[in-house]
């Protein structure tokens, strides 16, 4: 099966793996000759290119999964808007005395999204969890609905994960975004093993859910990812 030509991957919550599972389905598209564009248009906790860390931040590692050179050029073109601090959007960008309008983000993915070659699948991932704040006023759930792409799902497997999962599950279904699909990302720690976590979450929801280990490949599971 195609995947979707364009899929943004948003979480239930903070630092559960979202980037993990970006990069993991990145890597398994692109393993069945697929081409994939991952973009990460907001980072958060950025160190400068030449940092020895910047390998291991967000857009780094979208950038490997890739094939693609840390160079200005690549990491602009994933992730044109970067800070410093690690901190949501909207407080990040004022720590360094900017500002960013929900319309630019939009616009900026908009084009991205418009100028994809035919067959080539755009993987937008957002930022925190689905409500976390992005600008002043708008949320990550504004700017998913804006887009007016499919989701993909990413959740823990902490104590608490399936209400997490669960509520955004639902949030996504009041306002009519298409989902997917659920990825459990597995957490450090976690009282219960991830494929629980899951089967749990699955007995509440219509869609597929499958479990990722930290640095797996991308599961089997999910027919309308390919």
């Amino acid at each position: 099966m195609t995947p979707p030509p364009a899929l943004f991957v948003v979480g239930a919550g903070t630092e559960i793996g979202k980037t993990y599972t970006t990069a993991a389905l990145v890597r398994r598209l692109r393993g069945r000759g697929r081409r994939v564009r991952a973009l990460k248009p907001l980072a958060s906790g950025v160190p400068p290119l030449d940092h020895p860390d910047f390998a291991e931040s967000d857009t780094g590692r979208l950038l490997a999964a890739q094939g693609l050179p840390v160079t200005p050029e690549t990491v602009a073109a994933c992730s044109p808007w970067r800070f410093a601090a690690p901190l949501a959007p909207d407080l990040a960008a004022a720590r360094e005395g900017r500002s960013l309008a929900l319309s630019e983000l939009v616009g900026w993915c908009g084009a991205r999204l418009a100028e994809a070659e035919g067959g080539e699948t755009v993987v937008i991932e957002g930022v925190g969890g689905l409500m976390s704040p992005i600008t002043e006023a708008a949320t990550g759930l504004d700017w998913l609905k804006s887009q007016g792409i499919p989701a993909l799902l990413v959740s823990g497997s902490y104590l608490g994960a399936i209400s997490h999962a669960l509520t955004a599950v639902e949030t996504l279904r009041a306002h009519g975004i298409p989902l997917v699909g659920i990825v459990v990302s597995e957490s450090e720690g976690a009282p219960t093993p991830a494929e629980t976590v899951a089967g749990q979450i699955a007995r509440y929801v219509a869609v597929p859910v499958v479990c990722l280990t930290r640095g797996g490949e991308f599961p089997d599971g999910l027919p309308a990812l390919g």
